[in-house]
């Protein structure tokens, strides 16, 4: 019998102008938007800002803002959350968010990715984009305009 595990992840959907950032990921050998584990102690929005920060160079400011409720903080809440099958026996509880680029300069880590291309809501139909990511892509773009 193989025993399940489970990785809580965050993965920010990076959005500039009607394009959103995908990056191929070396590992995985897929189109994706960057993202990665939560550290321990990590606030979730906190490493979906800090994982666009070392595998894109670029600073983002995620769409939904934290604000507070009386002397409760209430953090940035993530759009869904996905829950992926990676091996046998493991699999991620992926925290999606939206973000915008604010600053940095975009510079694909080489230790993660092969590439990095920017998608408009067209271009997600490509067919080595997987569903998810070609929906919470076009989500995203368009969650963006509202802002």
């Amino acid at each position: 019998m193989v025993t399940l595990t489970r990785d809580f992840t965050a993965t920010t959907f990076v959005v500039q102008g009607d394009r959103t950032l995908l990056i191929y990921h070396k590992k995985i050998r897929m189109w994706l938007p960057p993202g990665g584990h939560i550290d321990p102690n990590e606030l979730p929005c906190d490493a979906a800002v800090r994982e666009v920060r070392e595998e894109t160079g670029l600073e983002v400011e995620l769409l939904s803002p934290r604000s507070a409720m009386g002397g409760v903080r209430v953090l940035s809440q993530p759009v869904c959350i996905l829950l992926e099958k990676i091996v046998e026996g493991h699999e991620h509880i992926d925290l999606i968010y939206f973000g915008r680029v604010v600053g940095g300069a975009l510079a694909p880590s080489l230790e993660e990715t092969e590439g990095c291309r920017w998608c408009t809501a067209q271009d997600l139909g490509s067919p080595d984009i997987a569903e998810d990511i070609r929906t919470l892509g076009r989500r995203a773009i368009q969650s963006a305009e509202k802002t």
